[in-house]
């Protein structure tokens, strides 16, 4: 008998060969319908692979992540099946699950699809679905795989097979299709009552611009009709807060052509936006005993090999600048933490400097695919609000407490009160990813884990989502509309100061080697602001907003009045402008209304006699008349 211990700690014995899907019929009935796929010794598994020997497990049905997950990646092979049968000779590059969904790249050949086909794969979809077939694992040779996908004529099967090991080689097959796929799936296609083909982009094979576009459809499922209907209503939301849509709107930033794809320039209310987000938190900093520094824009490559970013990161970075000097030459900064490593290692340090808080909102390059690229989300050049600690060991689990508080402190002031932090370690099968010794990676990454447990937060850990030179507590943000962003990072690093050969002389007159946090609350201005103007759909807070309020004179006679009351409210810190346009009042209201400025003021004959203000708040109407100094005071009570 072999035991199977669940997350209970409850241990239960079963024959060897059993499977999750008995397990869960043991368990109950009500279970076994529910349950998508299981997690046997961490290993997320279909429910029918038989189970060898003593095992952890644990069930997955829909609410869960990796439920979601399996539900969607096997959604993504009758996705496939639909259009194979549709579209017959029809070539299959990849189909994973995504964030919300799935897509498939496909070449289709002469006739690529067109928006114009989708309700028929829909249609074909849900046909499918409705014959409940079963998804059936196969493991075969790399010769049968070969000889099948060579007969298939399909070259991207063929290519993907070329990086697989003999006997590590599966194949799946739910119906009329048969995938290259190591899993995991669904018992049967039973389960998928709902389906929307949501888009259609392009995408090159491999992510390579010099291969083939092929054609990614982009699609979701759902085990109910309703759950669907719920999720594109919240689509059609999350197109009104479309960070790009309201930046161009309300006038924050901008993209040029002639400038460079991926190169955000900010408007003067986004510059005046950014610049109150930086106050804020430089503020913060000052107060926890940060110092500013600012470094420059380029380093010698030297530097970056160094640090090892050279050598992780070379290809993803632009094209090397090269100088009149022979064999001179420069990168732009991808990264601030070398930058700083020098600004440390620049002249000798004692302990009684550490920890030693050193701050910058530096700008870095790094050369994102094209395809990729996402109004402020993705970008090619973006500003971390990055800052670097370097602290001895017995200071270390102080130093990483004070920046999840400032980090907490941060997110709850701009509104987001709902994350999850991520522990993101190592992948533990494949270590050359990463640089510096096990000792090192195990004390970094267990730092983590204690701190993370001593202040309770909701963690999830992730494996091979670690920095390359350490492991990292990632903030997965939800915003107004349940969507997770990744944001604020803090990270754990003893590996940069062994390779920039830092140290400190410490109070036993010998040198040590200083540890590094690395740490950003925002993460990057330009992603922190996407997302900001999208959980507010652009109506900021009021401390934050780069218009508090808009005059609006009922004609061009009260003007003046009007720029009186702007120069008052000044004194009092608070702006605003005056719409002194030639429009009526109603047109003043709505277009204001629609740059999301929180207050609007009527003036005319009544309000100028009294030294007053009629005051409207956006999205409740009339406030009531107040004076001048009375709305000063109610505005800055909420600041």
């Amino acid at each position: 008998m072999i035991n199977i211990t669940f997350p209970d700690g409850n241990v239960r014995q079963y024959a060897p060969g059993t499977t999750a899907m008995d397990v869960a019929k043991s368990i109950s009935e009500g279970l076994a319908r529910n349950v998508l796929a299981a997690s046997v010794n961490g290993e997320v598994r279909d429910l029918a692979r038989p189970i060898t020997e003593d095992a952890t497990i644990t069930f997955h049905k829909w609410e869960d992540k990796e439920g979601k997950q399996t539900f969607w990646h096997s959604s993504a092979h009758l996705l496939a099946e639909a259009i194979e049968a549709l579209h017959p000779g029809t070539k299959f590059g990849i189909g994973p699950a995504i964030e919300n969904g799935f897509y498939y790249d496909i070449d289709s050949g002469d006739k690529p699809l067109t928006f114009a086909d989708l309700p028929a794969i829909e249609q074909k979809m849900l046909e499918l679905a409705r014959t409940k077939s079963e998804y059936k694992r196969t493991e075969v040779s790399k010769a049968d795989a070969i000889r099948y996908f060579t007969e298939k004529g399909d070259e991207y099967k063929l290519e993907l097979i070329e990086g697989l090991q003999d006997g590590q080689i599966t194949f799946y097959n739910q119906g009329n299709f048969t995938d290259l796929c190591k899993g995991p799936h669904i018992p049967s296609t039973e389960p998928i009552k709902a389906v929307k083909i949501l888009n259609l982009a392009g995408a090159y094979w491999r992510g390579d611009e010099k291969r083939k576009q092929l054609t990614r459809v982009y699609a979701i499922t759902f085990p109910k009709q309703k759950e669907l209907d719920e999720y594109l209503v919240l689509l059609e939301e999350a197109k009104k807060r479309d960070h790009r849509k309201l930046g161009a709107e309300l006038e924050l930033f901008m993209f040029s052509e002639k400038v460079g794809s991926g190169l955000p320039m900010w408007l003067p209310k986004g510059t005046a936006l950014r610049q109150r987000l930086e106050d804020f938190l430089k503020k913060e900093q000052l107060k926890r005993g940060y110092q500013p520094v600012i470094t420059p824009h380029i380093g010698h490559k030297n530097l970056y090999v160094t640090s090892g970013h050279w050598e992780k990161y070379g290809e993803d970075s632009f094209q090397p600048i090269l100088t009149p000097q022979k064999d001179e030459i420069f990168l732009l900064k991808p990264m601030n933490c070398p930058h700083h490593c020098e600004i440390f290692a620049h002249r000798p340090r004692s302990y009684r400097e550490l920890p030693l808080r050193i701050a910058e909102f530096g700008t870095v390059y790094r050369y994102e695919q094209s395809g990729e690229l996402h109004g402020l989300t993705r970008v090619r050049g973006f500003t971390q609000d990055d800052s670097h600690i370097f602290c001895t060991e017995d200071q270390l689990k102080q130093e990483f407490l004070g920046v999840l508080e400032l980090t907490r402190y941060v997110l709850a002031k701009l509104g987001f009160e709902k994350f999850t932090a991520q522990i993101s370690l190592r992948d533990p099968e494949n270590k050359t990813k990463y640089v510096g010794t096990e000792e090192n990676w195990q004390k970094a990454e267990q730092a983590i884990i204690d701190a993370a447990a001593e202040v309770g937060l909701n963690t999830v850990t992730e494996l091979g989502e670690a920095a390359f030179y350490g492991p990292k507590l990632d903030f997965m943000v939800k915003d107004a509309l349940g969507r997770s962003w990744q944001l604020g990072t803090i990270q754990v690093d003893y590996n940069l100061p062994e390779r920039f050969d830092l140290h400190y002389v410490g109070s036993d007159n010998q040198l040590h080697r200083p540890v590094m946090i690395h740490r950003a609350p925002f993460g990057s201005m330009e992603r922190f602001t996407g997302v900001l103007i999208e959980h507010c759909a652009g109506k900021f807070p009021l401390w934050l907003t780069p218009e508090q309020f808009a005059i609006l004179p009922v004609s061009d006679k009260y003007v003046e009045y009007a720029q009186q009351v702007q120069q008052q409210l000044a004194v009092d810190d608070l702006r605003g402008i005056v719409d002194d346009r030639n429009e009526t009042i109603g047109r003043k209201i709505r277009d204001n209304e629609l740059k999301r400025i929180p207050y609007l003021l009527i003036v005319g004959e009544k309000e100028a006699e009294a030294g007053t203000v009629s005051v409207r708040k956006q999205g409740e109407g009339d406030q009531g008349v107040l004076t001048i100094s009375g709305f000063a005071d109610m505005v800055k009570a909420q600041l």
